[in-house]
């Protein structure tokens, strides 16, 4: 039997820190590395880098990284796996080849294609009524390049838009030679790459408890120890940061998802069947999971431009708050004209407390957000108008900022193409083009994926009403326009009680600005956790969101911050 698979990971997003990737080779006993570099959001930054430079269009953090270790993690025999080649996987490869070269290391660096579609926008349907044609366009490739370039003796891996969990599941499927077929066995490494994808959040990073988690160093980053059934341990080094809990385990499972049934391009992946255990002092066991055959249609993500932003946010003190801002929104309509910007959105934030003894307790905030296709008109345009009212606006008058320019942004949309669309290739160390085939079998599982209401009891016992964060956690995040909010109970008995309490009906209740927005509740009694899903409620995508809140990362903690009334026998 072989041994399990050490895979870590040392990169949630491109920005995430830059010294984990040596924190992670000289901290303990590894077999793979892992990066995830991307996002919705950053395939559209490297769209508009490569706009300028046709050779960009990976993450450059990533090559400076292995300029620092891959001769490290050559010398300790540990393989590399990273999607920084985002739009540009052959030139980043290319790069990596000339750096070791230069290095005097011996490493072979192969690739994985086939995700960009952006050649074949027109005939596949991607043009947008209003954006027209898009910028970027890219397919969720699965696992099966990787594991294609490992098993030809690759060193290091670099992948475009795969699935996040593909860098995960590629080493495991190589490892221990598992069939297309393998379904539970796919299934669990795809539940074990979900909690690494992240890095730092499945160690206590983000996590709603987050006073009982150890601070005084940073989070670790994830280790999953994977067995040859797809069952895992997540870990993290010895003497680092943070901590690998059930808790911290399951926050990372329910975040980004949407109903139990998790379809990939590999395998569909069954989050009701998760069974987690502490097994150990920063261990958590993950068994169980059970897998279906993958969708006949591939995910493939499209950012369009959408035209330009800007923001001017005013300070508002004292007496008269609501008064100020509504004198501040009078006059920035008429500074607009007859032509507003095409959306238009204030937020007002915090409150003035009575007789305040500081002046931050006497101060909330306007936000003032503007798109437009024109730059012109919510450039300086739009800054200046904001800035022009300092003699001539409320009392007070002070803004965060100077004026400034509009910057673009872009408008996220998912897609869906026949798999058989989609020319997945391992492109070898030595340029050997290796087609990989589409799932030999499919399987539609858009409907019945465990939507469920709450069928609320009568419960008669004493309540106390407290924030609903005193007995659940919960985290929250952004899929496209849509935002999730997993919620988790940390009792058995808390659990009984979450569940029949917390209806979309109650959800809409606590957060009223989801009032008018499609919610949808899917149970994971295992997880003890609810998800809701928001359609809509971050208009079309991150970069495009005027919200405050435009990922929806803080929307779990308002939730939590809401008084309810619960039993005094849950608490």
């Amino acid at each position: 039997m072989r041994q399990p698979l050490r895979v870590g990971n040392a990169s949630g997003f491109y920005g995430d820190r830059f010294s984990a990737v040596r924190e992670m080779l000289e901290g303990g006993p590894l077999d793979v590395l892992t990066g995830d570099y991307l996002a919705e959001l950053t395939m559209l930054i490297l769209g508009r880098g490569k706009l300028k430079d046709p050779e960009a269009g990976y993450a450059t953090t990533f090559l400076r990284q292995m300029e620092e270790c891959l001769g490290l993690a050559v010398e300790r025999g540990v393989s590399i796996v990273a999607n920084a080649g985002g739009l540009n996987p052959r030139g980043l490869a290319e790069r990596l080849r000339a750096l070791a070269e230069r290095l005097g290391i011996e490493v072979q660096v192969a690739h994985v294609e086939g995700d960009d579609l952006l050649p074949h926008a027109e005939e596949l349907g991607f043009r947008h009524e209003l954006y027209g044609a898009p910028l970027t366009a890219n397919a969720y490739l699965g696992a099966w390049g990787v594991a294609e370039c490992l098993r030809d003796g690759a060193n290091v891996v670099v992948t475009g838009r795969v699935t996040d969990a593909s860098l995960v599941v590629g080493p495991a499927a190589a490892h221990f030679g598992w069939a297309r077929d393998d379904w539970d066995a796919l299934a669990g490494a795809t539940v074990a790459g979900h909690v690494l994808e992240c890095g730092a959040q499945a160690t206590g990073g983000n996590y709603a408890f987050f006073e009982e988690i150890y601070n005084v160093k940073a989070p670790g980053f994830p280790v999953a120890e994977i067995h040859a059934d797809g069952s895992s341990v997540i870990a993290k080094h010895d003497g680092t940061g943070g901590a690998v809990t059930v808790e911290t385990v399951t926050a990372q499972l329910l975040y980004e998802i949407g109903g139990p049934i998790y379809a990939g391009p590999d395998v569909t992946t069954r989050f009701d069947t998760i069974e987690l255990a502490q097994d150990g002092p920063d261990r958590v066991q993950i068994s169980g999971v059970r897998g279906l055959p993958p969708p006949p249609s591939t995910k493939v993500c499209l950012n369009h431009l959408g035209g330009h932003r800007n923001e001017m946010t005013f300070v508002l003190t004292g007496l008269g708050i609501e008064a100020k801002a509504e004198l501040v929104k009078a006059q920035m309509e008429a500074a607009f004209g007859g032509a507003p910007p095409r959306r238009v959105e204030w937020t007002l934030i915090g409150t003035a407390k009575p007789d305040p003894a500081t002046q931050g307790e006497a101060t909330a905030l306007l936000r003032c957000a503007v798109l437009d296709p024109d730059p012109e008109k919510v450039g300086r345009a739009f800054s200046s108008a904001a800035v022009e009212l300092a003699l001539a606006g409320y009392p007070g008058f002070t803004m965060t900022s100077p004026p400034g320019k509009a910057s673009p942004y872009g408008v996220y949309a998912p897609a869906f193409v026949p798999n058989e669309a989609v020319a997945h290739v391992a492109v070898s160390h030595d340029g050997r083009r290796i087609p990989i085939s589409p799932p030999p079998t499919t399987m539609d599982s858009s409907t019945g994926d465990g939507a469920a209401g709450a069928g609320e009891r009568v419960d008669s016992r004493p309540r106390i009403r407290v924030p609903l964060g005193r007995v659940v956690g919960a985290r929250s995040g952004d899929k496209g326009g849509d935002a999730n909010v997993g919620v988790w109970a940390r009792t058995d008995e808390q659990w009984r009680w979450l569940e029949s309490f917390l209806s979309v009906e109650r959800f809409r209740e606590l957060l009223p600005e989801t009032r008018e927005h499609v919610v949808r509740r899917y149970v994971l009694a295992n997880l003890r956790a609810v998800n809701f899903v928001v359609e809509g409620l971050l208009q079309e995508g991150v970069s495009a969101s005027t919200r405050f809140d435009p990922q929806g990362k803080a929307l779990g903690e308002w939730l939590r911050s809401r008084l309810v009334d619960i039993p005094e026998a849950v608490l």
